[in-house]
């Protein structure tokens, strides 16, 4: 089942509760599909689902700063054996290779690596752990976590929430030039066949009149 079908059959408290729940989790380490819900979730919330699009950001925003939050003490706590744990436990997203990488964009960016990292998705599951175990400064991490959560989950509820609105006006609208041009094309359809036919009959009667004429 797809997700947005999914997020459908249950209430909207629990469809804010499961993007917070996943974006969080997700935020701590572990490579879930936060981006993904939450765009189904603000689709749902266009399409009169009863799922406000302001209380979806706010979850989202809340998931976001909360699951990096705790990603960071852990990371601060469990330092360099937890990310060899974590490349053991999921090596396509925390092999050395990755966590080079991310390492090289926390050094030359620092706080703002957080930030932008929200909308990175290797950086997104990395940024919490990894400013942990490279010490950054807490405040500077909680910033750089508060802006990028409240810029990426409300931004991306906000952008998803109007194109679905644009979307579903653009489909109704599409449908009723649609039916206008079905109406349109049946008339035409109906004059051209009872024109043909009336040509029909006038070439019939022509024809069972020139017997007559040439037997007088």
């Amino acid at each position: 089942m797809h997700v947005q079908q999914w997020l459908d059959t249950v209430p909207a408290v629990a469809v804010y509760a499961v993007v917070a729940l996943v974006i969080g989790v997700e935020s701590l380490g572990i490579p879930l599909p936060g981006e993904i819900v939450l765009v189904s979730a603000a689709l749902l919330s266009s399409q009169h689902s009863g799922i406000n699009p302001v209380l979806l950001g706010a979850f989202a925003t809340l998931g976001a700063v909360v699951g990096d939050s705790i990603g960071y003490a852990i990371g601060r706590k469990g330092g360099r054996p937890l990310l060899a744990w974590l490349g053991r436990k999921f090596p396509r997203h925390f092999g050395e290779g990755h966590v080079a990488t991310a390492e090289r964009s926390f050094e030359k960016w620092g706080m703002w690596a957080v930030f932008f990292g929200r909308f990175i998705a290797l950086l997104r599951i990395f940024a919490g752990p990894l400013a942990g175990v490279l010490h950054m400064p807490y405040w500077k991490f909680l910033i750089a976590n508060v802006l990028g959560g409240i810029c990426w989950a409300g931004g991306t509820t906000a952008v998803v929430y109007y194109v679905g609105i644009v979307a579903e006006n653009w489909l109704k609208r599409f449908s009723y030039v649609g039916l206008a041009a079905a109406v349109l094309v049946g008339l035409a359809s109906m004059l051209i066949v009872r024109r043909k036919a009336k040509k029909a009959a006038a070439q019939r009667e022509a024809a069972e009149r020139e017997p007559v004429s040439a037997a007088e």
